[in-house]
């Protein structure tokens, strides 16, 4: 019998760790503790008033954010793939906000949206409604680190959204949002996935 062997048995508590370790990763399901990280980047009380426990995906390309990390402007420059776990036949509204415009020390422009649709069939984010297309980061030079925050809320049902239609490249209506007031404005509750990256200016980012 190996070394293995005998420490499963002898340990029905590591077996158990072992066991449910595998089944989250087969079930591609995050150990990431969330809250804590989303409260440790002060996300809440930013963004948001309290903090889900599941994690929303994001993917760009081959990069999976992690919470919390640092990511550059150049990697995020186009929309990344969204996962989230759904319920069959719910709607969802999706969010990426930035909570530190033009800069964290003076966030006089908080939230500036990045990114806002509404009414997804489960999670499947392209068949949703868009009120704000994706602009990727794009921090100004000399303002450090910014938040980037995705948001992801179970909707009742659909949403007739009264928002004014946001240009791909405009800045106009962008600036000044706010997730808490939005979520608040359509009853949407709390949020039930989030996820964040940081990101701060490089060359990438035009003038």
């Amino acid at each position: 019998m190996s070394s293995l062997s005998t420490v499963i048995i002898s340990s029905p508590a590591r077996m158990y760790l072992l066991v449910t370790g595998i089944v989250l990763f087969m079930s591609g399901i995050s150990l990431a503790d969330v809250p804590s990280d989303l409260m440790k980047n002060q996300v809440v009380p930013d963004v948001i008033n309290k903090a889900p426990v599941n994690e929303v995906e994001v993917e760009y390309g081959k990069k999976k954010v992690r919470v919390g990390e640092e990511l550059t402007p150049t990697e995020v420059k186009n929309a990344p793939e969204i996962d989230y776990k759904d319920d069959d036949d719910a709607l969802y509204t999706l969010i990426m906000t930035d909570p530190d415009a033009p800069s964290r020390q003076t966030p006089t422009n908080r939230e500036f949206v990045h990114w806002l649709v509404g009414n997804i069939p489960e999670d499947e984010v392209s068949k949703g409604d868009v009120l704000a297309p994706y602009v990727g980061s794009g921090p100004p030079k000399g303002t450090g680190l910014h938040r980037y925050v995705f948001l992801v809320y179970k909707q009742k049902g659909k949403i007739t959204f009264n928002e004014p239609q946001l240009t791909s490249n405009g800045k106009e209506g962008r600036r000044n949002f706010s997730a808490k007031k939005f979520a608040e404005k359509y009853n949407l509750g709390d949020p039930i996935a989030a996820n964040m990256f940081q990101a701060q200016w490089d060359q990438s980012v035009s003038n």
